[in-house]
């Protein structure tokens, strides 16, 4: 945090220094990022990514998409043209904000970057198989993803009843966390805790963590739960029919 000197913020484990939530997903060659953090270039510098194939958003608060005009690094590197997908509310909103990433404005001396496509259902994508769930986010809504037998569910205070089928069988969850006390549009870690102990996934992984959570205290989880720090990987099973893993 800006101006802190709290325990965390002096922290001298690298865990405990974090950037702004996102995922990266790579599969058969293609590289699916999730969420345009305002901290992308720092994070694409640390993965030494060289492309990005397509990009899924959450929703549109700032940071999660702020980053977005850093994936012009990536155009300059293979000259495509960038699927997206997100809700029709977070497009327009990405559309309203952000129209020279979206079409072209020769004044401004920019080309596009992004081609946007709304979610609206499951789709396919580049041989995956993506699910989007439906999230309470206070007042408004967010969207997590399902791919295989993960779920990645940022940015949430609430799980609708409707979402709940497709949150079963998972053996990786990783779900918004945000700190200990409550808040009104975030899980804290116990409301998290009590959404994995419905949902029995073999692993569960606390994220978009404030600097209320020290990575030490990993030890006050249950079993199977872990705190999520930059630079974490993992690998996720695919569904049965897909065979392989991504």
């Amino acid at each position: 945090m800006v101006g802190c000197s709290c325990p965390v913020c002096r922290s001298s484990d690298p865990r405990d220094r974090r950037t702004r939530s996102s995922l990266l997903i790579r599969h058969d060659g293609r590289v699916v990022l999730i969420d345009t953090s305002t901290d992308l270039r720092t994070q694409a510098l640390a993965e030494q990514l060289e492309r990005i194939d397509a990009v899924l958003f959450t929703h549109s608060h700032a940071d999660h998409v702020n980053g977005i005009d850093d994936l012009r690094g990536f155009h300059f590197l293979h000259k495509d043209l960038i699927p997206c997908y997100a809700s029709p509310e977070t497009l327009e909103t990405l559309q309203n904000g952000f129209g020279y990433i979206f079409e072209e404005r020769p004044e401004s001396g920019y080309t596009p970057l992004l081609v946007p496509h709304q979610v609206k259902g499951s789709f396919q994508l580049f041989g995956l198989d993506i699910t989007p769930v439906l999230l309470d986010h206070g007042r408004t809504t967010a969207c997590g993803y399902r791919i295989g037998r993960f779920a990645y569910l940022t940015d949430c205070s609430g799980i609708p009843e409707s979402s709940i089928p497709l949150l079963q069988n998972l053996d990786i969850l990783v779900i918004d966390g945000l700190r200990w006390k409550s808040h009104p549009s975030h899980l804290n870690i116990d409301g998290a805790l009590a959404v994995a102990a419905m949902l029995k996934p073999q692993r569960t992984v606390l994220t978009h963590l404030t600097h209320d959570v020290c990575y030490a205290d990993t030890s006050r989880l249950p079993h199977g739960v872990e705190f999520a720090y930059d630079g974490l990987h993992f690998e996720i099973a695919l569904t049965t029919q897909e065979n392989g893993h991504a």
